[in-house]
Formats: C-alpha cells, structure tokens, sequence
C-alpha cells in the first residue's frame, strides 16, 4: 500500500499470500513478524495504526487476526508500548491455545480414532498434548485440496509417532463411520449460530451428524464476530490451484471457507470451557 515501506508492505504481503496456515498460526506468524518490525523501525503512531489496519482488513475470513490487530491497537490507546502491546497479544493466543488442548482432551477417550479437515494450529497443539501424555489415538486427515495443508498434518503427526490415515476430501463420508470423534479448529464465530472454517468442513459436519459421531469445534474467543454469515466475505484463492482445463465455457471457482450452521457440530471448545450445542450428535 502507499506509504508503507518495505519491510511494513513485506509483512502484509506474507499474510495476504500464506494460504497453508491456519488461523492461529498465522496470526501468530503475523503478531511476531510485526514485533521484529516495529523493533526494527520504531514506526511513527499513525504509520503503525495505518498498517495495524490493513493486516486487520488482509484476511476477513480469519477473525482472530482482525481481532488480535484491534487488541494491539487498544492496548497502545491504553499507553502500552508497541512492542509491549504486541508481546501481550502473543502471550494471550498462546495461552489461549494452551487451556483449549487441556478442555478439549477430556472429550478424547483411550484409543480414539480422530477424524480432522484441514490444519489447525489448535487441533494440532491438541494432538501434541495427547502425545506427551502416552494417550493413545489415531488419526484420519482430509488432505484438504487445493492447498493440501493435511499433507504437513500427516508429517506432523508421523513424527509424533501417532498413526495416521490420509484421504482424500471426497472420502469424508466413508470414513466418518470409522471415527469416534470429529475435530477441527474454525477461523471465526458468527453471531447467527455459524462458523466458518476450510470448505468441505461442512460436508464432513453433515457425514457426523447422520452417523451421530460427535464433532468439536476448536476456536479461542479472539474468533468472535459480529457479524451474521450473509454479511461475510468468503476469501476466494487463486484459480491456478485447481489446474482448470481451458475452455470458453469453463469457470473455476476456489472458495477456501465456508461457513457451517452450529445445528450439525456437537459444540465449540474455547479457553473458556466446553459448550455443547441443543440437539447435537452425541454417541
């Protein structure tokens, strides 16, 4: 943007384009990223308020980084230094990750087969946490296309030597029956009982729901929006991911995120506790 400099339009650029991380990890990346940056620099307070409000704008489909930049900012009103403002918010997520590993182990029984979408930092922190404990489970991850962010889950979980079936987006329905809980991370509530997360995140809510398999939404409370899901921007990635066919009559669309009615999904897991949803598929 006009009036950044480069290492301020660097930062931008690599949260715009990172399609791999999930929410928290990018919002993480991006809050540590900004501190090295405003360290480095010492922007003037508008120059820094001005970028704090593009890196909130950047991914509108990912709350928690519009919400962690709106943390930042309020925490400098309140006369926090930048790097003490940007420090903190870390501090926060992080501990909010922490205590959502520990709630959301208490739903995992000995020997589960867990079934995920996607890649969430917080999912991931979960399975880390079971690890460590000797609990034993397993895995099956979608390989999420067109971003295949599942292949780095499957690597991720083979080096904590937990067993892991990969499939592909198209086989949600098959193996659902063959889970004994559903999780996955969200990128943020909605304030008219939906989330958003990964698309096909609602086909795998609709496959657990006819099974009755429970399913668990992992998302901290830097998640909350105000907003209702017809009021929502679905970021759209690029096109080239699909490897689309020429042709005059073909359109290729690649809508990462979707958003998914509370109805189908057992409830959410914040740092806050455990919220089970009415009417929700319980085993």
């Amino acid at each position: 943007m006009a009036g950044f400099d480069d290492r301020a339009q660097e930062l931008l650029n690599g949260l715009r384009e990172d399609y791999q991380s999930g929410a928290t990890a990018l919002a993480l990346n991006t809050l540590r990223n900004l501190a090295s940056y405003v360290g480095a620099t010492d922007p003037e307070p508008a120059s820094l308020r001005s970028l704090l409000d593009e890196l909130r704008k950047a991914r509108p489909s990912m709350i928690v980084i519009g919400n962690a930049m709106t943390k930042v900012e309020s925490l400098l009103s309140d006369g926090c230094t930048p790097q003490l403002a940007v420090h903190q918010v870390i501090s926060e997520l992080d501990n909010a990750s922490s205590a959502i590993a520990q709630y959301a182990r208490q739903q995992i029984p000995a020997d589960a087969v867990i079934m995920t979408h996607s890649a969430s930092s917080v999912v991931l922190g979960l399975f880390r946490l079971l690890a460590q404990e000797q609990h034993r489970f397993s895995v099956i991850c979608t390989q999420s296309s067109p971003g295949m962010e599942g292949h780095q889950l499957a690597l991720d979980l083979n080096d904590l030597s937990v067993p892991v079936t990969l499939i592909t987006d198209a086989q949600m329905g098959l193996f659902v029956p063959r889970a004994d809980v559903v999780i996955t991370g969200c990128d943020t509530w909605l304030a008219d009982g939906h989330f958003i997360n990964k698309s096909g995140t609602r086909l795998l809510a609709l496959a657990a729901h006819e099974h009755h398999t429970p399913f668990w939404v992992l998302g901290d409370s830097f998640r909350v929006s105000d907003q209702a899901s017809d009021e929502v921007t679905l970021e759209e990635m690029p096109a080239s991911e699909l490897h689309t066919p020429a042709g005059e009559w073909i359109t290729p669309r690649n809508l990462y995120f979707e958003p998914v009615p509370e109805s189908l999904v057992t409830g959410k897991i914040s740092e806050q506790g455990v919220f089970s949803f009415s009417d929700s598929p319980r085993r």
